[in-house]
């Protein structure tokens, strides 16, 4: 393994045992739970929306270190973003992840969530990283 993918793999490792934004929120404006039925991942999202803005972001869950970080980092990342940006962005991960490898994330726009980018060469974890943002994407439209 090259000292990048090292230095990303314990990031991800990082988040996993200690998770930032663990914890729904009260009166959310959208909730979500989803499951990976391959490998029992789950977890819940809880945003809250003010102005067309999400100001409020909550997560709880459990399974790998994949989707336990996914959700960390995103937690991190998402408040502040117009809802419109926020599609985008979880538009633009999911087009990352499903790129085999062949795309990569742009560190200015997103953080720590580049760690995910050689998640993208192994299919069965896609669905892993994933997770948490599939939750963010439902909990909009249920906001």
């Amino acid at each position: 393994m090259s000292d990048l993918g090292g230095l990303y793999q314990e990031l991800i490792l990082d988040h996993a045992k200690r998770p930032q934004g663990r914890a729904l929120l009260e009166n959310p404006s959208g909730q979500s739970h989803q499951l990976n039925p391959t490998c029992g991942d789950e977890v819940t999202v809880t945003i809250r929306v003010e102005n067309g803005v999400v100001s409020g972001f909550g997560w709880e869950g459990h399974g790998c270190a994949i989707s336990q970080s996914s959700a960390s980092i995103l937690s991190a990342l998402i408040v502040g973003r117009s809802i419109e940006d926020t599609r985008g962005f979880i538009e633009e991960f999911r087009s990352v992840l499903r790129s085999r490898g062949e795309l990569e994330l742009d560190e200015e726009r997103f953080g720590d969530a580049i760690a995910f980018n050689g998640v993208s060469r192994y299919t069965a974890r896609v669905k892993c990283a994933m997770l948490p943002w599939v939750a963010l994407e439902a909990a909009l439209i249920a906001s």
